[in-house]
């Protein structure tokens, strides 16, 4: 049986005389009865709506320019064995992969597996790359947001552009992200926001509250206190992503020192050490750093010598008055001394 979201959206898309909406929902329900192996099923959908003889499963804005302004696709590269994660975050997303893995089973007894996700935390800390490797986990399109396109500058253009990105994701199996999601998910009480932003957020809640299970929508956002608390309550994941601790940084080196095939030759704990304070991204910054002088100088390049003059170049970067204090550097400053 169809699910029964997509066959109100179909009629919805019939009585609106929308053919491209249309297409869409009979490609979303095309590939969900192949999915549950009614091919027959699905074969006869295709035939039917397929008459002009293109393929009937096209990418995401395909032929729609003002779309592809609003959401673009990536490929899922990192996966969550690439991440150094706490053990909490870790199990977290994988009883969300299970969850969907086993959505079926959920189903049948009239339950729905969890599909918004929430991060949290600094600048630089893996929230778009955890969202990246939960949709490799779960083999489905990453789709982003951008902002750029979807920000408009007249009354409820913006909350029309957002339930344009919703209703096309709706007929998709895929993980939609949103990064930066406090700026259009912002507390409507604050006094110095506009009436434009609430109806936005409001436009927001009801876009999400519609979304079918099959959709993963994953946000992140650096600063949580400035989120609606409507919008908090929809997440039923909500995961901290903070700066790595020493054992993490001390992880991380191992796994450095493994893929690139290089013993930096110096202790994990003290470089772990030095580098406490930094975000992951700023450590991966680094260890490309090494690895970069490193080839450099090959064959005749001393692996800990680098690093060493790698880290007094890392403490002037941390001591000038241009770097960002308010990442919470200040501990790393003096580490690095």
């Amino acid at each position: 049986m169809a699910r029964s979201d997509l066959l109100v959206s179909l009629v919805r898309a019939g009585l609106q005389r929308d053919p491209l909406q249309f297409r869409r929902i009979v490609e979303a329900l095309a590939a969900e009865e192949r999915a549950k192996q009614h091919g027959i099923l699905a074969d006869r959908l295709e035939e039917l709506v397929n008459q002009n003889g293109h393929s009937l499963f096209r990418s995401a804005g395909n032929g729609d320019d003002q779309l592809q302004s609003l959401i673009y696709e990536l490929i899922p590269r990192r996966t969550l064995d690439d991440l150094v994660l706490t053990d909490a975050v870790r199990l977290a997303c994988q009883e969300l992969i299970e969850e969907h893995q086993r959505a079926e089973l959920l189903r049948s007894y009239g339950l729905e597996p969890r599909h918004r996700v929430l991060l949290v935390g600094p600048p630089g800390n893996g929230k778009t790359s955890l969202g990246e490797a939960l949709a490799e986990s779960l083999m489905l399109p990453f789709m982003v947001v951008r902002y750029e396109g979807v920000i408009g500058s007249y009354l409820g253009e913006t909350a029309q552009r957002l339930r344009r990105v919703f209703d096309h994701v709706r007929t998709r199996h895929c993980v939609l992200f949103l990064d930066e999601f406090d700026t259009i998910g912002k507390e409507r009480g604050d006094a110095h926001e506009t009436g434009e932003i609430k109806r936005v957020v409001s436009s927001l809640l009801l876009q999400m509250d519609a979304l079918p299970s099959h959709v993963v929508v994953i946000t992140a956002t650096n600063h949580p206190e400035l989120l609606d608390r409507a919008v908090w309550r929809r997440f039923e994941l909500r995961l901290d992503l903070l700066p790595p601790t020493k054992l993490q940084i001390g992880e991380w080196i191992g796994r450095f020192e493994k893929k690139m095939d290089l013993q930096l030759g110096i202790r994990h704990d003290s470089l772990a050490d030095k580098l406490k304070g930094l975000s992951f991204a700023e450590i991966e910054d680094f260890g490309t750093d090494v690895m970069r002088r490193y080839l450099l100088q090959a064959p005749s390049g001393n692996p800990k010598a680098i690093v060493e003059e790698r880290l007094r170049q890392w403490r002037n970067r941390l001591r000038s008055p241009s770097f960002d204090s308010a990442k919470g550097d200040e501990p790393c400053q003096k580490d690095l001394c």
